[in-house]
């Protein structure tokens, strides 16, 4: 989805082309348009496919923070996200470590020392 469609020219560095396709990788603009584009019906469930024009998509902001915040359900270190998130603080990661209901009820289970004695 965030490749260009034709070959890399010569030049490109190595990490910004595909070993599979040859193909380069998109700027971060371009590939953020394309994904809002492409998500603007999911982003708005309810709407018609007319309205499409004037719907907004979901951003690759967006994206990253619905990662972050899947990596913080699933355990992942503080040291880990923050690293991942590039952010210094501790502070600066609440805003993605926000565990849904089910995560929380996991941990919970997961802990409970009446759940391991009768298993």
């Amino acid at each position: 989805m965030f490749l260009t469609d034709r070959k890399a020219p010569a030049g490109t560095p190595t990490l910004d082309v595909c070993p599979e396709t040859g193909r380069a990788r998109l700027s971060y603009r371009r590939a953020e348009e394309i994904f809002e584009e492409n998500t603007r019906l999911l982003a708005n469930p309810l709407a018609s496919p007319d309205a499409i024009e004037d719907l907004n998509g979901w951003t690759l902001h967006r994206l990253r923070h619905s990662a972050l915040t899947h990596d913080a359900e699933g355990e992942t270190s503080t040291p880990m996200l923050l690293a991942r998130s590039r952010h210094a603080s501790v502070r600066s990661l609440e805003r993605y470590a926000r565990p849904g209901v089910d995560a929380i009820a996991r941990h919970v289970a997961q802990r409970d020392p009446a759940a391991r004695r009768r298993g």
